[in-house]
């Protein structure tokens, strides 16, 4: 059974066969700007300045697996924290729900890991479709959607037969100097049962990547906080709340926070030294099953700050994205 939004963002359940054009049906403004409909993408504007830019993704190569990415992601400033198809990974889209293994397919992008014998380019890259996108119009709309943004995506396989189907929500708040954003990914198993890997489930200790994930740009200097201490060292692989990003470029100090949920805390993947990103590690040691008819639930909150942010300053700033998302402020 494959969803479809109804009007007002809900989600309900279709019968097989039945299809739902691509098509954002209105504009609607909220606490953190009005996201706008523009071509195969959704922007999300404040005050006439774009914040972010979510492309569909369908002009993505298939060898990077085409998926829907968030990239522009600026601070209130006007910074951008997010990077594209970077040389030392092409398959890096931003923000994005990137998964290396579903029973063999890549919808990660670029090689695969395979069991002794290594990181190998195989043609089973993947694709995400968006089949609908929806923007609730009104705050009572938005409260029943539970988000700004609400879409239906399939996932095709290699051969382009299905594999699931995801809803996904986008939200964002303002918090005074700085803003928040918060990404959910549904993944429905109503296909088939889903087994999910990820390099380190297939013999590559530590690469146990996969889920949401957001690469950033360079800086000059970054330093990594977490709720386990300062570095990339205690920060990969913990199950921190919370990893920051505090990078400087010249003058321009920026901080990124990312933040999981409380009530299922997943390891932490995350780079600081090769390059900068970090996400919630789906399958870190060992292949997550998700039975057929059951679904997995991903979700990552980012805070975008201008500024330095101490390590003792994170906790208070999570809680008020977390106040802000559920509509306290």
């Amino acid at each position: 059974m494959s969803p479809t939004i109804e009007p007002g963002g809900t989600v309900a359940t279709a019968s097989p066969g039945s299809t739902s054009s691509t098509a954002a049906t209105a504009t609607a403004a909220t606490a953190a700007g009005t996201w706008r409909p523009a071509g195969g993408a959704t922007t999300l504007t404040l005050d006439g300045a774009e914040l972010a830019r979510y492309d569909h993704g369908s002009t993505v190569d298939r060898v990077h697996s085409p998926r829907p990415f968030l990239h522009p992601v600026r601070t209130l400033g006007g910074t951008v924290l997010t990077d594209l198809a970077p040389a030392d990974h092409l398959h890096h889209l931003g923000l994005s729900a990137a998964l290396p293994d579903v029973d063999g397919t890549s919808f990660w992008g670029g090689r695969t890991y395979v069991r002794d014998q290594g990181s190998t380019l195989l043609d089973n890259h993947g694709r995400q479709r968006v089949t609908e996108t929806r923007i609730p119009s009104t705050d009572d709309e938005r409260e029943r959607a539970g988000a700004d943004v609400v879409q239906l995506l399939t996932w095709d396989d290699e051969d382009d037969a299905p594999v699931l189907h995801e809803v996904r929500t986008l939200t964002a708040r303002t918090l005074g100097d700085a803003w928040t954003l918060r990404w959910t990914s549904t993944l429905r198993a109503d296909v088939r049962e889903l087994s999910l890997g990820s390099p380190a489930t297939n013999g590559r200790p530590g690469a146990g990547y996969g889920g949401l994930f957001w690469r950033l740009g360079d800086a000059d200097v970054t330093v990594v906080l977490s709720e386990d201490g300062t570095g990339e060292e205690v920060a990969h692989g913990s199950t921190s709340r919370w990893v920051a990003f505090v990078q400087s470029t010249g003058a321009v100090t920026t901080t990124l926070v990312l933040v999981q949920p409380d009530a299922q805390r997943r390891p932490w993947f995350l780079r600081a030294s090769e390059y900068d990103g970090a996400g919630p590690a789906a399958a870190w040691s060992e292949r997550v099953s998700v039975p057929r008819g059951r679904q997995l639930t991903l979700e990552l909150v980012a805070v975008l700050v201008d500024g330095p942010v101490e390590a003792h300053a994170v906790a208070e700033l999570v809680a008020r994205a977390d106040q802000a998302l559920a509509g306290g402020c």
